[in-house]
């Protein structure tokens, strides 16, 4: 009778092990998407100096402002998961049209502050898109965690839910906004 003691006491620890582990996973996955937050934060804040840089040259896009500044608001309000990524999605593609229209002007595409702040904001997109990659890769680590047996039974039992990978949709172009200089 001992034995079964010893089974269920070797049973309770690996279910304990398996628990904490997918705790962690779960808490990387998070911190994965506040690097992602950052990134996205420092793109917000950058956008309303692009777009008055921008004005001053463009005064027959007033359209393009328009869609600009409500794709950032809504990123911005977009609550965590698969809103936030479809809202990213959404704002990137908006920018890409913006870039799209200063290209029809030239005497903008030399002014030094537009310049600069296309740098950084190039800069931007390379950490966000870094920061994706990493987020992504805790993801499939983590549905992973929770789909294989026997942490699946324990996932089920204390809730874990899947999470939304960050990908680029169809939508938008899987090309580098181009910025020549």
């Amino acid at each position: 009778m001992s034995i079964y003691w010893y089974l269920l006491a070797i049973v309770v620890i690996l279910a304990i092990f398996a628990y904490n582990s997918l705790i962690r996973k779960r808490i990387r996955v998070k911190e994965a998407w506040a690097d992602i937050d950052v990134q996205l934060k420092r793109r917000y804040d950058l956008v309303p100096n692009l777009v008055e840089s921008v004005k001053g040259y463009m005064t027959h896009e007033e359209d393009v402002f328009q869609k600009v500044t409500e794709a950032r608001t809504r990123a911005m309000e977009a609550n965590g998961g698969e809103e936030k990524i479809q809202a990213e999605n959404q704002f990137g593609q908006t920018l890409k049209t913006l870039f799209a229209v200063a290209e029809n002007y030239p005497e903008l595409k030399a002014n030094q502050g537009f310049i600069e702040l296309q740098k950084e904001l190039v800069d931007t997109e390379d950490k966000i898109q870094a920061a994706r990659r990493f987020y992504n890769a805790n993801v499939r680590d983590f549905n992973i965690a929770i789909k294989v047996f026997p942490r699946n039974i324990l996932a089920s039992i204390f809730g874990f839910k899947a999470e939304p990978l960050f990908e680029i949709t169809e939508a938008v172009e899987r090309e580098a906004v181009k910025v020549e200089f």
